[in-house]
């Protein structure tokens, strides 16, 4: 079971991550086991990983998975930023998918089906 906690911040008001990793795990625990009594007893392996985890592992920014924060100012034609919400970069057949581009990070796919069509369209007109 993988338990993903959306929008954990980067910054603590007290403390740093390392300090407060196994506060995070406790808190999480106790919430699910709100939800599924008994859970608790059936871990048999933890692992936590902070965005100060995330970043350190897998050079994520932050922690954000996303790579780049799913905010308003994020979202559609301005993901990643403004003027390259289409996939289209100023370097000729380089384009632009992944997390950091629309409709955002998941296991979804859809950043990279969105380019590859738009790639396939393009270069159908060509010929």
């Amino acid at each position: 079971m993988l338990i993903n906690v959306q929008y954990t911040p980067y910054h603590l008001s007290n403390g740093t991550w390392d300090d407060q990793r196994e506060t995070l795990t406790r808190t999480v625990l106790e919430m699910l086991e709100l939800l599924a009594p008994g859970i608790g007893d059936l871990i048999l392996h933890q692992l936590t990983l902070t965005p100060l985890d995330l970043e350190r592992r897998f050079s994520l920014p932050e922690g954000c998975i996303f790579h780049g924060q799913m905010s308003l100012d994020q979202q559609l034609f301005m993901r990643p930023v403004p003027g390259y919400g289409s996939y289209h970069t100023p370097i000729h057949n380089l384009y632009l998918c992944g997390a950091s581009t629309h409709p955002g990070g998941g296991v979804t796919g859809a950043p990279g089906y969105n380019a590859a069509h738009l790639i396939i369209r393009e270069h159908a007109k060509k010929r």
